[in-house]
């Protein structure tokens, strides 16, 4: 229990302090443009949404090589620590750049780092969480709530009292504290020798976990998940009798179809790609409104970089309902949760279309619908998160040994990467277009479709509990 609780603290704060950059220079952003890179005022908003367009991109196409390379080392110390070496890489231009170049270049090592602590730190808290691995992604939903909150306010304070270089200094701070902590972090093996000690026989599902460290000669104690390729033929046939009444030859040809090929029979998946789907419309809804919401109130109530900070924390504050939100998912699976979050945000978008006003009571019901936003937007998110290892292990259940002794978590937290990437490609770029072609209204309900279109997609293809295993549980060859 100390070794997953060391874990996921360890996880938690890689992905805090990618977070917490990111969330630093949001509201700073729009200013910065214009006082650092010498960008016109009227071109502003296009470049803040070529920014975060530009990290999106990068962390699209670094997720699934992050992913691939996790699932194929038994070292995920030193991914993370290449992953913190690309964020400061990214701090220091985007401190000391006075060029766009600059800036964009900034972004692109820091959506690599993202890939790197996303795809690993997922997979790394799956292999040692087990059936908790809802609530572990609540958890990491507070570490990105807390990041949110904490990152605009300092950053938007910090830019107004002491200058533009003062909040990168701020960063350095953090990078540097995560760097001497990464250095310490138990490797994973050794993690797994601990675990497995007081959960031997507890669950299949840890088990499983285990598997790729699992030595040739310690196989035929392991989980039948696991089917070494040197079985003869009639082990082999005994161990797929043992499913005939529940798979037939199916399983075996699957398994075979699909040997070194993870990807394809992950993306066979409806339930995974539905997951993936709602992920990609939540990230195009959240970092749609970091692209566009700092310029909007500054244009309209008039408000410097603090106020915008300050706003920021009625989005992020009521994310510390996610561990409910996981636990939830846990027991009952993703798919209510997850159409409830949805459905639950359709109203509150469009509500945002009636702040136009400069007023007191504008302001309030601006802050009140993000807060109210930030409540249903983690039960939309977390059990889409939790949903990746359930799939994974419901494949298993039906072919087991389909993604060999390796595993596929990290491949899976790199498709998690994917969809959230090409959601925030497209979100900045669709928000910035329709404010300033259409307006605030226009894109307010437009995000209220994209939310709909989610609920309808979760409905239809999510599943309504984990397919956990249950009796199954007897290995094929003593059945």
């Amino acid at each position: 229990m100390n070794t997953n609780f060391s874990l996921l603290s360890l996880v938690n704060l890689a992905i805090f302090t990618d977070i917490f950059f990111y969330g630093l220079i949001v509201p700073v952003l729009p200013f910065a443009l214009s006082a650092q890179a010498g960008v016109p005022e009227d071109d502003v908003q296009y470049w803040v949404s070529i920014l975060l367009a530009a990290y999106s991109a990068s962390l699209f196409v670094g997720s699934p090589i992050s992913g691939i390379y996790a699932d194929h080392t038994s070292s995920r110390r030193w991914p993370l620590l290449l992953g913190l070496l690309a964020l400061a890489g990214s701090t220091f231009l985007l401190a000391f750049g006075n060029s766009i170049g600059l800036f964009v270049l900034g972004r692109v090592l820091q959506g690599l780092s993202a890939a790197v602590v996303w795809s690993v730190g997922c997979a790394l808290l799956v292999d040692t969480m087990g059936s908790s691995v809802g609530v572990a992604m609540g958890y990491v939903n507070i570490s990105m709530s807390i990041a949110l909150l904490l990152a605009p306010v300092i950053g938007g304070v910090v830019y107004n009292k002491a200058g533009y270089l003062a909040v990168y200094y701020v960063c350095f701070g953090v990078v540097g504290l995560d760097i001497v902590l990464r250095l310490v972090m138990i490797e994973k093996k050794v993690a797994r020798q601990w675990i497995r000690e007081p959960e031997t026989g507890s669950s299949r599902n840890n088990a499983e976990k285990t598997s790729p460290t699992i030595t040739p000669s310690d196989e035929p104690l392991g989980n039948s998940a696991v089917i070494p390729n040197t079985q003869t033929p009639e082990t082999t046939s005994i161990g797929e009798a043992g499913h005939r009444d529940d798979h037939g030859n199916a399983s075996k040809v699957d398994r075979e179809k699909h040997r070194g090929r993870p990807v394809l029979a992950l993306l066979k998946s409806s339930r995974l790609l539905a997951a993936l789907y709602g992920i990609f419309v939540e990230s195009g809804i959240l970092i749609g409104f970091d692209a566009v919401l700092a310029l909007f109130v500054r244009r309209l109530f008039g408000w410097n970089s603090t106020a915008v900070a300050v706003l920021f924390l009625a989005l992020f504050l009521p994310g510390f309902i996610a561990p409910l939100a996981g636990w939830l998912s846990d027991k009952y699976g993703a798919k209510w949760p997850s159409f409830a979050g949805f459905v639950a945000t359709i109203p509150v978008l469009i509500s945002l279309r009636f702040v136009t006003e400069n007023t007191i009571q504008h302001k309030v019901l601006l802050a009140f619908l993000l807060a109210l936003a930030g409540f249903t937007l983690p039960f939309s998110m977390t059990p889409l998160m939790a949903e990746i290892s359930y799939v994974i292990e419901a494949k298993e259940d039906e072919s087991p040994g389909i993604f060999g002794t390796k595993g596929v978590y990290g491949l899976a937290y790199g498709l998690f990467n994917m969809a959230f990437a090409l959601g925030g490609i497209i979100g900045p770029i669709w928000a910035g277009y329709v404010v300033e072609s259409a307006g605030w209204g226009t894109l307010t309900w437009n995000f209220g479709l994209w939310s709909a279109s989610a609920a309808v997609v979760v409905f239809i293809w999510g599943a309504n509990k984990p397919q956990t295993p249950a009796v199954d549980d007897v290995p094929p060859e003593s059945t």
